[in-house]
């Protein structure tokens, strides 16, 4: 049986389903669930994610087709709004489980540069730019964006909340960016 006869078989099931054939539903679930596995197993193997997540894929995408069945278009092939189906709820379980790469890092340690020390120039501007400042955006600026002090420290430092470090700040980046735009 080809793809499209299948997909031919789907749409007929499920528009049964649709009005109201419990037997036609359950047999479009039953034919399209092997097929689903296949288009996870696939979908996890592009991701690089482990064959385990295909079953969780599955039955949140047979969930989904549950859920949602009345808004496929019966007008139009059923094979696209499945693969959006699965495609998405690929996507989601990704999401979930926080896809992350672990490199050591023996592996790029040639590649990487070293931060060149700032010339006295480079910190004469830095005093400058700065220097249009009051001072307690002046110290909030520089501690966070030059020394690269965190908030929740800066506000501990200077004695204030976090918010109100997160607003100076906010502020003062405003002043610095039209200042330079007025000196453009």
């Amino acid at each position: 049986m080809t793809l499209a006869s299948r997909e031919q078989e789907w749409a007929e099931l499920m528009r049964a389903a649709i009005a109201g054939d419990a037997a036609a539903y359950r047999g479009f679930l039953q034919a399209l669930t092997p097929h689903l596995r296949a288009m996870a197993r696939r979908r996890c193997d592009s991701y690089g994610s482990p064959h385990s997540d295909a079953e969780d894929v599955v039955q949140e995408v047979l969930l989904a087709i549950h859920l949602k069945r009345g808004t496929w278009d019966q007008d139009r092939p059923i094979g696209p709004w499945l693969s959006a189906i699965v495609r998405n709820k690929m996507v989601d379980t990704l999401r979930r489980r926080g896809r992350h790469v672990d490199i050591p890092i023996e592996d790029v340690s040639d590649v990487l540069q070293a931060d060149e020390p700032p010339d006295a120039t480079q910190a004469h501007d830095i005093d400058r730019i700065l220097s249009t400042l009051k001072g307690p955006q002046r110290d909030i600026v520089r501690s966070i964006s030059v020394d690269g002090t965190s908030v929740r420290e800066t506000a501990g430092r200077l004695n204030m909340t976090e918010g109100a470090v997160r607003v100076a700040l906010h502020r003062a980046l405003r002043t610095l960016a039209a200042a330079y735009r007025g000196n453009v």
